[in-house]
């Protein structure tokens, strides 16, 4: 007998959690197989169920009911309920399938880790909390699936806790967090007070008729409430989806193991920012102040970011700056009102970034967990299938025409040329700079990594010589070679490759130029007309993805990609003396570079630094003077001094007893008479 459409809804994020709790209370009392037996199947079931039911959405099915009332106060209900529409399940079959990938992954690359039943418990749980959050129907079921992903991925950030450095990423990941999460409750806060509901339906349905209400937050100045509204729930997409300044957490996350590197910085956690700005579009559409503060923020994160790319030397931190500056690409779309071609390069660069980053844990594999590009080359002799993954990621994400990063990356291009919003004209500069950009440090990722010398033999020589004795050394002994890991690995490589190739070119037209997204994601085309004008440009000239395709190879993004290319392999690969001359030439440059832009060094000194020595007089002040000074010993002190006194009192003579008892006789028939 059939399942009822919500049990099986009910049973999608309950199975990672129900598999998440067996083998984190249970994991070590059971044999180590039956950790990734129980979350595989937990999660390949919910990738099934995700899949059937996108199915039935694409066939007109939506859903939006209450599963369970939590509280009522007054008015509001506090509620557990799932919203299925297109956009829900499109993130759903996305966030299943990469999960599914990584724990297969995870099987191998972890296979030696004393932690592997808590690892799977962990990235179950996190496979739980995203689904939650996408399923969502109101604002109290986001802001709970938004902190249980912040929750697990501080676990999974720190889960070598014996590492200083992943202690202090993981805290710093969480911190940064915070102060973005802070402004997200506010602006929630800001939904309920004026709209008096978290139920989205209702909100969305009333944001017309407040369209120009004002809210005063200084005396005597007023503020647009939806510009308020949504800078403020921004500013949590902003901590989350790691956005320039809330972004100095993600470089660090890299201190946590390969896979969650997938899991949580290309296709899920990251994303959670953009998803839920695509989702309240139509409260965005109704401020424009909004969308260009989005926009211009987007636009700095693609570039500067990118920039950082370019001087790293960690075959995971590469991968991770390409993620922070693809990011920005996606919340430029959003600023432009193109939501659908934010959304549909959230899906195409989930495919392609998960696939680098698995492709970058294989290399780190061979390399026996050694993560410097410069230490590597040539193993596409030793690692062939992952040399021709990571060929394909990479193309698809410099955006290769008929690759899955062309689709959406040069739609977000065209949307940022059409929109007319303030700041659209830096954004487009920015996001044709940052093709080049993307271009020049990947593929000096690439061709370091996988082509010209093999650096490691020398490099494998003279670490044996200086550390033979360091039984914690990491990287290939002189005698060898770089290897292929298992199929348990390989496999996720090539089902991930498989929509890194195809999935833009199927899913553009009905995304972007279709009904994928009617009814789902809101757009004023009068007030903000991008994707008006990318839909005639694509129907006029173009015609189809193929048409797409080949007029892409006449278009300046692709001149770029390819001059980034390019130059890559001339610096890198036939003169690696420029590099190391332009280093010396431009010292000050590559300081900045080096200093991040002096973000962490900011943060360190004002923010860390400033609480430090608040809490460090509010202490000295409040603590020592005012608790311990004042009121615990004072008290101590002036009790003794009036005891010191009293005691006096206690001379031991009887005639001075006598004398007090007259006086005291005396004072009360003295106090009695006058009475009477």
């Amino acid at each position: 007998m059939m399942m009822s459409m919500p049990k099986i809804l009910l049973l999608i994020p309950m199975l990672p959690l129900i598999a998440a709790a067996i083998v984190g209370l249970l994991g070590r009392k059971m044999p180590r197989h039956f950790a990734h037996i129980i979350t595989v199947s937990a999660v390949g079931i919910a990738f099934v169920l995700s899949a059937y039911v996108l199915n039935q959405t694409l066939n007109g099915f939506t859903l939006n009911e209450t599963v369970y009332r939590w509280l009522t106060s007054g008015p509001i209900s506090f509620e557990v309920g799932f919203l299925i529409d297109n956009l829900t399940t499109m993130m759903m079959v996305v966030v299943t399938f990469v999960s599914l990938m990584v724990h297969i992954y995870t099987i191998g690359y972890m296979h030696e880790d004393p932690g592997y039943s808590r690892f799977f418990s962990y990235i179950s749980l996190f496979t739980f909390a995203m689904l939650m959050l996408v399923m969502s129907n109101n604002f109290m079921q986001l802001f709970f699936g938004w902190e249980a992903v912040g929750l697990v991925s501080y676990l999974l950030i720190g889960f070598w806790y014996t590492r200083p450095t992943a202690i202090y990423a993981n805290l710093k990941a969480f911190l940064v967090n915070r102060v973005g999460d802070f402004g997200f409750l506010l602006g929630i806060g800001m939904v309920l007070y004026h709209f008096g509901s978290l139920d989205y339906a209702t909100v969305f349905e009333s944001a017309p008729r407040l369209a120009d209400a004002q809210v005063q937050l200084l005396p005597n100045v007023s503020w647009s409430l939806m510009t308020v509204t949504c800078i403020l729930l921004f500013i949590g997409a902003m901590g989350k989806s790691a956005q320039v300044p809330l972004h100095v957490w993600l470089p660090d996350s890299m201190e946590g193991p390969t896979p969650i590197s997938a899991l949580i910085h290309a296709a899920t956690m990251v994303t959670a920012g953009i998803f839920m700005v695509a989702r309240m579009s139509p409260l965005f559409e109704l401020s424009t102040t909004a969308l260009s503060t989005v926009m211009i923020i987007g636009a700095i994160t693609a570039l500067f970011m990118g920039f950082l790319g370019i001087i790293q030397n960690d075959i995971k931190r590469v991968v991770a700056y390409s993620t922070l500056s693809q990011l920005g690409y996606m919340t430029v779309a959003l600023g432009a009102s193109a939501y659908s071609v934010a959304i549909f390069h959230l899906m195409t660069h989930a495919f392609f970034k998960a696939l680098l980053f698995l492709a970058a844990g294989a290399v780190i594999m061979g390399m026996h967990h050694d993560q410097d590009i410069r230490n590597m080359g040539n193993l596409k002799k030793y690692m062939p299938v992952t040399w021709i993954t990571s060929l394909i990621g990479s193309l698809a994400l410099i955006g290769t025409p008929f690759f899955a990063g062309f689709y959406s990356k040069d739609s977000i291009i065209e949307a940022v040329k059409f929109s007319e919003i303030t700041g659209s004209s830096f954004a487009y500069v920015a996001v044709l700079a940052g093709v080049f950009v993307t271009a020049f440090y990947s593929f000096r990722l690439y061709f370091l990594v996988f082509h010209g010398q093999e650096k490691w033999r020398h490099v494998a020589h003279d670490t044996h010589e200086e550390t033979h004795h360091d039984e914690h050394h990491h990287g290939l002994s002189p005698h060898d070679d770089p290897h292929e890991p298992g199929w348990v690995v390989k496999l996720p490589l090539i089902l991930l490759a498989i929509p890194s190739l195809l999935i833009g070119y199927i899913a553009i037209e009905p995304m972007l130029f279709g009904t994928f997204f009617n009814n789902v994601i809101v757009v004023d085309a009068n007030a903000h007309p991008a994707m008006s004008h990318l839909t005639h440009h694509y129907h006029e000239l173009l015609h189809s993805p193929t048409g797409m395709a080949l007029h892409g190879f006449f278009t300046l993004p692709f001149a770029l990609a390819l001059s980034g290319v390019v130059l890559s392999w001339y610096f890198y690969m036939k003169r690696p003396d420029i590099p190391a001359m332009i280093q010396t030439k431009c010292k000050l440059i590559y300081q900045v570079l080096d200093n991040k832009y002096g973000f962490d060094a900011f943060n360190e000194r004002v923010f860390a630094g400033g609480s430090r020595l608040i809490g460090g007089k509010l202490w000295q002040i409040g603590d020592v003077q005012l608790i311990d000074g004042a009121m615990v010993n004072g008290t101590a002190n002036l009790i003794g001094k009036i005891a010191g006194k009293v005691r006096h009192l206690q001379s031991g003579l009887i005639y001075h007893y006598a004398f007090a008892m007259i006086i005291g006789v005396f004072l009360f028939l003295t106090f009695f008479i006058k009475i009477n």
